[in-house]
This record gives structure tokens, sequence and C-alpha cells, in this order.
């Protein structure tokens, strides 16, 4: 059964930095694209950022450009979102996504969902 456990939730405050990381148990790993989503309580699961089976290509949400970085080690199964400049509004559970299409995570779609990790951000 495949598993994506994300970690590395929390709380920090307004301009802090935190960093997710999402352990996949994919046999293959490295030909799925991989992706972040989020929702704040209210709220619909939004897109957040998404990178190549490769890690060579990377798509991000305009509300998280230039503060927040997706990235992959495919030698480990596992894909990282580094978040910097945090604000309030970031706050949300965020969730790992896997598309094994590699299309289709900037529409929402993908075959395999995480948890889900808590991140609040206080101001």
């Amino acid at each position: 059964q495949v598993q994506l456990v994300e970690s590395g939730g929390g709380s920090a405050q307004a301009g802090g930095s935190l960093r997710l990381s999402c352990a996949a148990s994919l046999r293959t790993f490295s030909t799925y694209a991989m992706g972040w989503f989020r929702q704040a309580p209210g709220k619909e699961r939004e897109f957040v950022a998404a990178v190549s089976s490769s890690g060579g290509s990377t798509d991000y949400a305009n509300s998280v450009k230039g503060r927040f970085t997706i990235s992959r080690d495919n030698a480990k199964n596992t894909v990282y979102l580094q978040m910097n400049s945090l604000k309030h509004e970031d706050t949300a559970v965020y969730y790992c996504a896997a598309d094994g299409g590699g299309t289709g995570l900037r529409f929402g779609l993908a075959h395999y969902w995480g948890q889900g990790t808590q991140v609040t951000v206080s101001s």
C-alpha cells in the first residue's frame, strides 16, 4: 500500500521558516511528479508547489513564489518544501501528493495523498 507521510509541520512566527518533508513508499518514486497543497480552515484545498519527476522543473502558486522552495531527493524517496518569510495566511494543513501522469498537480489531480501536517504561523 502506498503511503505518503508528511513531517516538519508545527508553529512559527511570521517571518520565520519551516521545512516540510514527505516520505513516499512508492517503488517508482522517481517517475512521479510530486506536489504540496494546503487547506486553511473554512477554505478549499489549494495548490502550493510541484516538482517534476526528475526535479528539473518546478511550479509555484503566486502566493508563495519567492518564499517557498520545493525540492526532491529521489535516492531517499522524499520531497521537501522549504518555507521562508512565513505569513499568518500560510496557516493551513499541508498535504503531499504524487501524480503518476506528471501534469495534473496544478489542477489538483493526484494518484496519492498524504494525511497532512499542520502549519501554524502567528503574527
